[in-house]
């Protein structure tokens, strides 16, 4: 078992990524979309905390995966109609970028409200001003870029399903 990608298999790199990722980023739709509905408040404070925790870790493993990428591209797609391929890739540069925008919007937002952000523990830089405004623009986008990253969680899932081409045996064990 290698774990770089070759010209025809998915690495045990690649795929540990992608999963611990998976597995991030729906648990943190379902937490996040629990936190929403509350208020913050000194009772449930450690939520938001554990929520931003965990947001960070997301973005760091998002870079890590970029750099991967860059290290060791995918294999190339199976044979398949040219509008799916589109569609597929497009969907994977929306990933990216919401892998980075969502996390991102949550710790300028985070940042705006004055109170720390940490990392488990670790204080993080205030990336952005003590601003209410600010506060309420980059919630508001990180609750728009939140649903749309969810909308194409349900679309990736959808295309890897449908697809039936080996796609997805070469995600779970490396190759078809």
């Amino acid at each position: 078992m290698s774990l770089t990608n070759g010209p025809d298999r998915f690495g045990a790199g690649t795929r540990v990524i992608h999963w611990v990722m998976a597995l991030g980023i729906i648990g943190m739709l379902g937490f996040g979309t629990y936190l929403a509905r509350m208020t913050v408040n000194m009772s449930n404070f450690h939520l938001f905390a554990w929520h931003k925790s965990f947001g960070i870790t997301l973005l760091v493993l998002a870079f890590v995966r970029i750099v991967w990428h860059r290290l060791t591209p995918p294999p190339a797609p199976l044979p398949s109609v040219p509008w799916q391929d589109r569609l597929a890739r497009g969907v994977h540069y929306g990933f990216y970028a919401l892998l980075l925008l969502v996390p991102l919007t949550g710790w300028i937002a985070s940042s705006a409200t004055g109170i720390d952000v940490q990392l488990f523990g670790l204080t993080l830089p205030h990336i952005a001003p003590t601003s209410e405004a600010w506060e309420d623009l980059f919630f508001a986008a990180h609750s728009a870029l939140t649903k749309l990253l969810a909308a194409l969680v349900v679309l990736h899932i959808a295309g890897a399903v449908k697809r039936r081409d080996g796609t997805l045996r070469r995600m779970v064990r490396g190759r078809d």
